[in-house]
């Protein structure tokens, strides 16, 4: 007579601390990818009604007067901003989607002309000003 095993192995794949390790890198990866790197200056931004959303570029333009021009974290003034923008490769230059120029509102029309002028003379074709938006006042000034 021959008997059969009762007891099996009880094999378990427990998916928790997986799960869990997955959910900490996406945090991780999610936090980590949105910060923004750009010059610690205080800016009076031109209020818009109208203003839209604009993607994050990897050149931001502040500019605070024409002798104070930064370019992410480098100062220039209006003249010496083309020669490190003409530096540039072709591929660099292809590799940034759109420009971000962040102008004071105090910043004479002239000034932010001459700086638009720069950047399509280099061949830029996606520059956005950046503006605060007056329905995010209303809303924080409603609460």
């Amino acid at each position: 007579m021959e008997f059969g095993r009762r007891l099996k192995p009880a094999v378990q794949l427990d998916l928790v601390p997986m799960i869990d390790v997955v959910f900490q890198l996406v945090l991780f990866f999610l936090v980590s990818t949105t910060f923004i790197i750009t010059p610690g200056i205080n800016l009076n931004l031109p209020r818009a009604g109208t203003a839209e959303p604009v993607l994050v570029s990897k050149m931001v333009i502040t500019v605070l007067s024409e002798e104070e021009i930064y370019l992410n974290k480098v100062r220039y003034t209006l003249n010496t901003l083309e020669p490190p923008l003409a530096a540039m490769t072709k591929e660099q230059k292809e590799q940034v989607s759109s420009v971000l120029i962040e102008g004071d509102e105090r910043v004479s029309y002239r000034t932010l002309v001459g700086v638009l002028d720069i950047l399509r003379k280099q061949g830029f074709r996606g520059i956005g000003l950046k503006t605060m938006d007056l329905r995010l006042l209303e809303k924080k000034g409603s609460q």
